[in-house]
């Protein structure tokens, strides 16, 4: 049984984390607004790059981006606690049951995995060059919360073995 709690109050952590992120940047809407232009409009990064044409400046464009971000937020987060109160109900079921409740807690953590890893590291990172700016890279920050939605993930995906 210990297994199964860690697996729902892992996942339930993931879910708490993602959408009071996604609260707070609706709360402080303007404070990562301001980080979100920078990383788009790539005015921070290398003067020479000959990537710079890969720069958006369009403010509608900084907000739709923005508020993508804080979609795909939210909606970790709902699918993580989704998933995680599914599971808890099924925490005395058969493991196969178990296993199969499991979808939307999947869902939650590969949603955030993806927020964190495509659309901070591989696009804000990447394609955007964001690691060469010394004032709004988020790399470190966003490599952390990848990593942890990932390890909660093939946590969470191990089977489990039948009850005794």
């Amino acid at each position: 049984m210990i297994i199964r709690l860690s697996k729902v109050l892992l996942a339930a952590s993931a879910g708490v984390f993602a959408l009071l992120v996604g609260i707070d940047n609706l709360l402080d809407y303007g404070t990562n607004l301001v980080f979100v232009e920078h990383v788009l409009s790539m005015d921070t990064t290398f003067a020479d790059s000959a990537l710079r044409w890969r720069a958006i400046t369009a403010p509608w464009l900084h907000h739709a981006a923005y508020w993508l971000i804080i979609a795909a937020e939210l909606v970790t987060g709902a699918l993580c606690l989704a998933g995680a109160w599914r599971l808890f109900g099924l925490r005395a079921a058969s493991a196969a049951r178990f296993h199969a409740g499991k979808d939307l807690a999947v869902a939650g953590l590969v949603c955030g995995f993806l927020l964190y890893f495509l659309g901070f590291l591989v696009v804000g990172g990447e394609w955007f060059k964001m690691w060469q700016s010394q004032t709004w890279n988020a790399q470190a920050a966003a490599f952390r919360f990848a990593a942890c939605f990932a390890l909660v993930l093939i946590f969470v995906v191990l089977r489990d073995e039948e009850r005794e």
